[in-house]
């Protein structure tokens, strides 16, 4: 879960944190405000950077791995957005192509709530997603260009889906695997592409160590219709980030994009913060804010 953390300081190069202690903070994406830099780093204190050291009030960071932030977003916060995630999948791995039918699931997450915006963004003609329940359905329908979403456990997913996309899908972005990819699937049209990017349905299942997720699918389909189904991870398309990030500030200042977000302030409320994210409570990202 991204973190914002106002005030870490940068530090040397050579300064590497551990990351094998049970006790040592918990890494993620942060925001943080410069306090101290050395004058070779040309970081000036009160400037706004991005580093991976989050979940902490202050930290001695890297220059190397202190990525200023600029004014390309008109809110700094948009920069925790895993807009990223989705940008590259869809426009590297995917491709989505104008008149495409698209299928996002956990579309009311950090990831799906941007996706189905992104897909309409590239051309998509019908942009259907899954989440959990009514109230987040109409959140994805009404305020983020959602054409339909279907609701996990109003019925079988790939009976609701075969409703909403009685044509078929061409692409389909997975964060959770589990029913929901083997109805992708079944719906896919010849050439479909699948984008498999998440496994929230064994990570957050009550039984298992969420390290696993196995899955039973029928190859019939896949090979007849030519399906592909392949993984994707935003560290494989740097490219897409600046990229990205040009798109992402160009659509927020005109109104074509929404970013859904709730704060949560203070750091000794991120444990309660990271189990409302597991509980699905919100619709968007969750940042902890210092």
């Amino acid at each position: 879960m991204p973190s914002w953390s106002p005030r870490p300081c940068s530090g040397p190069s050579s300064a590497r944190p551990r990351r094998d202690c049970p006790a040592d903070p918990l890494p993620g994406t942060a925001i943080g405000e410069v306090v101290a830099a050395p004058d070779s780093s040309g970081l000036r204190p009160g400037e706004l950077v991005g580093h991976d050291l989050g979940w902490r009030e202050y930290a001695v960071v890297p220059v190397d791995r202190c990525r200023r932030l600029g004014d390309s977003l008109p809110d700094p916060l948009a920069h925790l957005s895993q807009g990223w995630t989705a940008y590259a999948a869809l426009t590297r791995t995917a491709a989505v192509r104008t008149g495409d039918t698209v299928l996002i699931t956990g579309a009311a997450g950090a990831v799906g709530s941007l996706a189905g915006q992104i897909a309409r963004r590239l051309g998509a003609a019908r942009v259907i997603g899954t989440t959990g329940s009514p109230a987040k359905a109409r959140v994805l329908t009404t305020e983020l260009g959602y054409d339909a979403v279907i609701v996990r456990g109003a019925g079988p997913i790939t009976t609701q889906l075969a409703d909403t996309a009685p044509d078929g899908i061409d692409v389909a972005l997975d964060t959770v695997g589990g029913e929901q990819l083997q109805a992708a699937v079944h719906a896919a049209r010849p050439h479909a592409r699948i984008v498999l990017i998440g496994a929230l349905s064994a990570q957050l299942a009550a039984e298992g160590t969420g390290t696993t997720a196995p899955l039973e699918l029928d190859l019939v389909p896949i090979v007849l219709k030519r399906i592909s189904l392949r993984g994707s991870n935003a560290a494989d398309h740097p490219d897409a980030l600046a990229e990205w990030t040009q798109r992402f500030g160009a659509w927020l200042h005109t109104g074509n994009i929404r970013f859904p977000h709730t704060r949560i302030h203070g750091i000794d409320r991120a444990a309660r913060a990271f189990q409302d994210v597991v509980e699905g409570r919100h619709v968007g990202a969750v940042l902890v804010e210092l």
